[in-house]
This record gives structure tokens, C-alpha cells and sequence, in this order.
């Protein structure tokens, strides 16, 4: 009889543990010790089936709530605030309906106002954000929203055990009502900024086909895969999965046939995480000068792959898409504008706002460098129709600037190639020059 494999039969107990997770309800809450009685299996497969779990987005763990089977996040569409999410934001503890806290809010509603007119703003999938009134706590619930309660007061046992029944978290934070408010403003607020930003994760396709090789394989299986793709460059895999070389043509010039090719690949391989930044990827791959680069996970294990023209096409569709919440930046160049009479220069002018302000009344550095570097981008956008990251930037304070100034922001090109661009800007006042800036940019393709 042949010697059972511990592996495979590791694999294929930690596979059945993640197809029971998947066909849990959501909302589940989920114990180690009861998944590895039901399973049969150690507590500790259990527990690492449940952390990857967690990295597949399938469960949460939460504070004071538990591991919950939740729903797949996607970010193709703006994301919804749970109410597990809420109760993070205001640092809240749950006092009931704990198997609804997966669910989603479409609404907040604050119970300033007598009972009947709050109940014609309630409705289901609502968050009530009130103090201690019990009542009020009764109609949220009976019309199928959650409740949050400000001010560190709790509620009724009845209305834990009503909680409990209709699946609706109730909610308390010590937090007064203004401030919860605010903090669930500005989570949604933050939330409509991020989904502006295109990840990698985002474009990938997770299921395609890769074209690896390795480390065993030979010059000769190179050149036959090339051959047979039509390409020139694949990532090189260990007997885990891990990617631990490139193999290109360059490597391959010159070398016998036979020789393996943990001989010949660039070892130590540039590679990214799925979760950063389109821009990002853009950056590392031109100032690189690689055309392919491998997506993997925190264990280095190969996920995807990237090519420069699947960025290209990601960036182009980015630069169309209509906005959503205004960045920081976004309000600190509001208020400036090109000016139509600058000719075949440029320039830009504004005003300068309190807001602006630093701590000794005058503009804040920190806001000049903003303004001078998006003047910078408007002009290598309108000469090079690319994008760029900024390499280097010199900045020279002359006087300080007054609240309430007209200026002008005028950057200068002064020499651009395929890859580079070197400006120089000026920013001056009434009286003059007040600010000067000079910087270096590596471009990105064309978009």
C-alpha cells in the first residue's frame, strides 16, 4: 500500500473548510472549534482556512464581533457602508442584531423630531441615528433599519431580543450626534475619492492563462515557448509557485540550449501587489524599461500578469472617467484657472484663500508647492499628452505670501524627451516674484 501524501490530504481538507465557508448564509458567525468539530479537522487547519478566508474577502473578523461570512467586495461599483463598518468608524459596541451587521445602509437618518414625523424618514436598510429614546429605537427596528445610539447609552433588553430576531445591529458610541455624523460623512466622502482610484486588481484578470517556465527548464524550452507566444519575456517559477526570475532573450543570447534556465534568468525580479495604484505600475515599468510585470501575493506567488499596454488602455479609461469627491488637491487648485490673455505661454492665476493659511498668517509652504506642481502637470499634459511622476522638486521661498493675494503661477518648459521633462516655475504676486520651483518628471506613455 503506498504512502499517503500529508500534503495532499492538508490541501484537501483546507480546500473543504473554504467551500463550507463560501456556502455559509451571510451574516454567519463563525467559531474554530465548532468548524473543526463539524469538519473534523484540527483547530489549527480550521484557523488558517479562516485567514485565508479573510484575505478572499469571503469573512471579517471584527472587535467585539467576531469572524462573520460576509459578501465579496467588488469594486466595479461604489461600495456601501455596512453596519459592522459603522461600528468600527465611531467606535462603536454592538448590543444586539449582530447577524445583520454584513448588511448594507443605503441612508442615515437623525431622530431630532417627534416620533411620528421620524417615522416617514425610516425605512429599510436605513441606519437611525439617535440618544436614549426607546421608542424611537422600537420604529427603526419594526421598520427594518438599524439603530445607532450616541451619547454611550445602551437600550432595553426587549428591544436586544427584537434586534436579535429581525437580524438589525443595534449600535452605542460615546460619540454625541454631530460627531458620529461626521464620521460617517467622511468615511462615505473618503470612499467615493478611493473608488476613483484604479488599481491593478481592478484590470487583471486572475483567470487567464500565464506563460511561466521553470526552474528546471532548459535555453531550448525558452526559445520553443517563445516560438510558440510570440513573446520574449516570462516569469520563472519555483516548485511553489513563487516567482524567482525573469527569463528573456537577452538572458538567452548566446547560452547552450541545455543549460537550465536557474542559470541564465534575471534573478530577483521586479514585481507589484495587486493592491497598488494603476499610476504606480505605470511608474515602475517605464522607469524600469519592462514591458511585463508579474502580479503576486505576499508570498511572492504568481497571480496575474501585467502588460504596458493593458496600463496604457487602464489610464486612458481613467483619464474619461467623471470624478467623485474632491481630493485635498482638488481644493487647494480649485481656485486656479489658465489665463486666456498668457498667449503661447502659460499661466495661472488665483486667489490666495484663509484656508490657505499656515500657522503665521501667511500661505502655508506646503500649499505653494501644491499650486506650483499642478501648474507643472497642466503643462506637461497640454505639450506631451502624458501623464508623470515627479522625480525631483526644488522649491526656493522668497517672501512670504499675504492672505487674500492675486498670483500668478507661470511654469516654463525646459527641455522634454521621451522619457524626462525639466521645468522651471515661478510664482509671483503684485510686487513680484515670491516663490520659484525646479523640478524633473519621468513620463509615462502617451495617453
Amino acid at each position: 500500500m503506498e504512502p499517503r501524501d500529508s500534503n495532499n490530504v492538508a490541501h484537501t481538507k483546507h480546500e473543504r473548510i473554504i467551500q463550507y465557508i463560501t456556502k455559509l448564509k451571510i451574516g454567519t458567525r463563525l467559531s474554530v472549534r465548532t468548524m473543526a468539530e463539524e469538519l473534523e479537522v484540527s483547530e489549527g487547519t480550521a484557523y488558517k482556512a479562516i485567514k485565508e478566508a479573510e484575505a478572499l474577502g469571503l469573512v471579517s473578523t471584527k472587535e467585539r464581533i467576531g469572524t462573520v461570512r460576509i459578501n465579496r467586495k467588488n469594486r466595479g461599483a461604489v461600495e456601501r457602508l455596512t453596519f459592522a463598518e459603522v461600528a468600527d468608524i465611531v467606535e462603536g459596541e454592538v448590543f444586539g442584531g449582530a447577524s445583520g451587521l454584513e448588511k448594507t445602509l443605503h441612508k442615515f437618518v437623525i431622530g431630532a423630531m417627534e416620533l411620528d414625523a421620524m417615522s416617514r424618514y425610516i425605512d429599510a436598510g436605513s441606519l437611525l441615528i439617535v440618544g436614549n429614546r426607546d421608542r424611537a429605537h422600537r420604529i427603526a427596528l419594526e421598520h427594518g433599519a438599524g439603530v445607532l445610539i450616541t451619547g454611550g447609552f445602551g437600550t432595553s433588553e426587549e428591544m436586544k431580543r427584537l434586534a436579535d430576531e429581525r437580524g438589525l445591529p443595534v449600535i452605542s458610541s460615546k460619540f454625541d450626534t454631530y460627531t458620529v455624523a461626521s464620521m460617517i460623512n467622511r468615511a462615505m466622502y473618503d470612499r467615493l475619492i478611493k473608488q476613483k482610484i484604479m488599481l491593478v486588481e481592478d484590470i487583471v484578470t486572475y483567470s487567464r492563462p500565464i506563460e511561466t517556465m521553470r526552474t528546471t527548464e532548459t535555453n531550448r524550452d525558452f526559445h520553443a515557448l517563445a516560438a510558440r507566444t510570440g513573446r520574449s519575456r516570462f516569469p520563472v517559477l519555483d516548485d511553489r509557485g513563487r516567482v524567482v526570475g525573469m527569463m528573456t532573450m537577452k538572458d538567452a543570447e548566446g547560452a547552450p540550449e541545455s543549460q537550465t534556465v536557474d542559470k541564465l534568468m534575471t534573478k530577483h525580479p521586479i514585481t507589484a501587489a495587486p493592491n497598488i495604484p494603476i499610476a504606480s505600475a505605470a511608474h515602475t515599468m517605464a522607469a524600469e524599461g519592462i514591458d511585463l510585470l508579474p502580479i503576486v501575493d505576499k508570498n511572492r506567488k504568481l497571480l496575474a500578469t501585467l502588460t504596458r499596454s493593458e496600463v496604457l488602455d487602464a489610464m486612458r479609461y481613467a483619464g474619461k472617467q467623471q470624478e467623485s469627491g474632491d481630493t485635498f488637491e482638488d481644493l487647494i487648485g480649485a481656485g486656479f484657472m489658465k489665463a486666456e490673455d498668457a498667449g503661447d505661454g502659460w499661466i495661472f492665476r488665483g486667489k490666495i484663500t484663509p484656508q490657505m493659511s499656515g500657522a503665521l498668517g501667511v500661505i502655508s509652504e506646503g500649499v505653494l508647492v501644491t499650486l506650483m506642481a499642478q501648474a507643472a502637470r497642466g503643462l506637461i499634459r497640454e505639450l506631451g499628452k502624458r501623464d508623470h511622476g515627479i522625480d525631483s522638486f526644488s522649491t526656493y521661498f522668497i517672501r512670504p505670501l499675504q492672505l487674500e493675494s492675486e498670483v500668478s503661477i507661470v511654469p516654463k518648459l525646459l527641455e522634454m524627451s521621451r522619457k524626462n521633462a525639466k521645468l522651471e516655475v515661478e510664482l509671483l504676486d503684485a510686487t513680484g516674484l515670491a516663490a520659484k520651483a525646479m523640478l524633473t518628471a519621468q513620463l509615462i506613455d502617451p495617453f
